[in-house]
């Protein structure tokens, strides 16, 4: 389907190297008016890794944004000619000295689909080993290892609540319950 806005014009607000914010002015299908604040951040991949035991690794680290700490899987952002699974790959290598011999595509999401372009790319990794550790200069990062079903009720009871971590795990028991 085309896009039913017509754009006026394009103001960008702010650009870094992660997050660029824009103002675009449009005309509505129906005629009116209407500015639009869009957000476009580098898209991302996150891991679902999980171990022979069935036991999942998850990351816990202190979260600007929400000024907290956040419970989640490994993620990170996709850098320059890296495909999301070697993105994904790099990120459960360097986050958390993990390796996996299997590796399963669980889809995209959107995260917020009317403000926020920003793909995240969802991948499940099986057998996983573990090894060293590299995690980026300024991620302090606790690595928590539960086993699957406890990850699951975490979402439940939103001590997860990272959006990607959540969708990945529920779609991850969707998974391992059809096998």
């Amino acid at each position: 389907m085309a896009n039913p806005y017509r754009l006026q014009s394009r103001r960008d607000v702010y650009r870094s190297r992660w997050l660029y914010l824009r103002e675009d002015q449009v005309v509505r299908p129906d005629g009116g008016g209407a500015t639009f604040g869009v957000i476009e951040m580098k898209a991302g991949s996150s891991v679902l890794a999980v171990n022979e035991r069935r036991e999942v690794y998850l990351v816990k680290e202190y979260k600007y944004g929400v000024e907290r700490y956040s419970t989640e899987l490994i993620s990170g952002a996709i850098e320059g000619g890296e495909t999301p699974l070697g993105a994904a790959q790099r990120e459960l290598r360097e986050e958390a000295g993990l390796s996996a011999r299997e590796w399963i595509d669980l889809g995209v999401i959107d995260p917020f689909t009317t403000v926020v372009r920003s793909p995240n790319f969802l991948f499940l990794a099986l057998n996983v080993e573990a090894g060293e550790s590299n995690p980026d200069d300024g991620e302090v990062l606790e690595r928590v290892l539960v086993p699957f079903e406890d990850a699951v009720k975490m979402v439940m009871r939103c001590e997860i609540t990272h959006g990607a971590s959540c969708v990945a795990i529920l779609k991850a028991a969707r998974y391992f319950d059809n096998r």
